[in-house]
């Protein structure tokens, strides 16, 4: 009873962004397609690369290639990559939605005082101009990408950062995620409680990780935070 009392009342919700918010793998797919067309490689379908994102760009890319013909020298794929991201910044959210219950959730959740923030493993760039096209980037206070910190998730590095920006504890804030990685890394953060939605792009099975409960859609999040 006594830890009950004693424990500060949630003030934030940090949010991954792909498989948690946004359902993004086909314009990552076709991002990956148009980089494999000017190799001259054959083209990976929606099943792989939802297996092959969660890890950042650059992963996703090494994985892409491997899948395909194989991974070239370090310098090479240096350039894949940065063409990749040039290709898919240009438009990340051509064929990108929003999961049922986002919006008007992220709205209820802003409507009852809460701070809300993304922490991505997707590059700034490509994060900012797909919140923005989807409508909800006036929803967060603060917004952390794969290339904001010197490692991404599952290090707690990014978490933290971000919680620092929405000037919050971790003991005051709820973390919603979709994979092993959101699960690591705002456990190792310290959190207060974990949440993986039902959806997304898991490599493991959820029932199998240190979450504190799965949504039972992105629209549940209100109820369980009573707002």
């Amino acid at each position: 009873m006594t830890d009950t009392v004693n424990r500060p009342a949630i003030r934030a919700v940090a949010f991954d962004l792909d498989g948690t918010l946004v359902d993004s793998v086909a314009d990552l797919m076709h991002a990956s397609n148009a980089l494999l067309a000017e190799l001259g490689r054959p083209p990976v379908d929606l099943a792989a690369v939802r297996s092959f994102v969660g890890d950042g760009a650059p992963k996703l890319v090494e994985r892409v290639l491997a899948a395909t013909g194989g991974v070239p020298a370090a310098d090479e794929t240096a350039r894949c990559i940065k063409r990749f991201l040039a290709i898919y910044e240009a438009d990340p959210s051509a064929h990108s939605t929003l999961y049922p219950g986002v919006a008007e959730t992220l709205g209820r959740l802003a409507e009852a005082g809460l701070r809300l923030g993304v922490c991505t493993n997707k590059p700034m760039a490509a994060t900012l101009r797909l919140l923005d096209d989807l409508g909800i980037a006036g929803r967060f206070a603060a917004v952390v990408g794969g290339d904001s910190y010197p490692t991404r998730k599952p290090s707690p590095e990014p978490v933290l950062g971000l919680l620092e920006r929405l000037e919050v504890t971790p003991a005051e804030t709820v973390f919603v995620g979709d994979n092993e990685h959101d699960v690591a890394a705002s456990r190792a953060a310290g959190v207060a409680r974990v949440l993986v939605v039902p959806y997304g792009y898991a490599r493991v099975p959820l029932d199998g990780l240190p979450h504190d409960g799965v949504l039972d859609g992105f629209a549940d999040l209100a109820k369980r935070l009573s707002c």
